[in-house]
């Protein structure tokens, strides 16, 4: 796994969200989550990411200093991780997946992720939608809209944490994308 893995969970269900929060810390991973319940607010974090991973790349190039984790803005953003380690560390970078339902309340998840989609500083973060469905023509239209997966959510808690850990595991370890991501050559 490589250091500083982040996960931003966006789903409206606050349930969904904890369930996932249990079942990731069931794996043993060393991984941040980052939960949003809609997409403006969502938008608004990957926003705040982006600017502050501007300025940690910056500092660290002329001064080799990491800056402190801050405050989270919001209810609705919480961060857990394994160890304060990882926090410091993702505290101010973009995250490395996110994990998209398709049914948030009031937007689809195939709009929220062309938006993703649209914009190159986070084009190149994975998106997988992690939803319920299992319609064929949603899992078509999620693909044609940019989604890098399509994962139905499990029924069992137990097969809740071996998908998290297959998620975590091919995403965040196998995976490559840019290191700086939305960074401009």
């Amino acid at each position: 796994m490589p250091t500083h893995a982040s996960i931003l969970l966006i789903d409206d269900s606050p349930g969904e969200c904890e369930l996932f929060r249990l079942a990731l810390k069931q794996t043993g991973l060393d991984v941040a989550l980052f939960t949003e319940q809609d997409a403006e607010a969502a938008f608004h974090f990957l926003e705040d990411r982006y600017h502050q991973s501007l300025i940690q790349y910056s500092s660290s190039e002329t001064a080799g200093v990491v800056s402190t984790a801050r405050v989270e803005r919001g209810e609705s953003s919480t961060a857990r991780s394994a160890s304060t380690e990882t926090m410091l560390a993702v505290s101010h970078s973009l995250p490395s997946l996110i994990l998209l339902d398709l049914h948030l309340r009031g937007e689809n998840g195939c709009d929220v992720l062309k938006r993703l989609r649209s914009d190159a500083r986070l084009a190149a973060i994975p998106a997988v939608i992690f939803t319920t469905s299992d319609d064929q023509q949603d899992v078509a239209r999620c693909y044609a809209g940019g989604a890098n997966g399509y994962v139905v959510k499990p029924d069992t808690f137990a097969e809740l944490i071996q998908c998290t850990g297959d998620l975590c595991r091919f995403w965040l370890d196998r995976n490559r994308v840019p290191s700086m991501i939305g960074t401009p050559c």
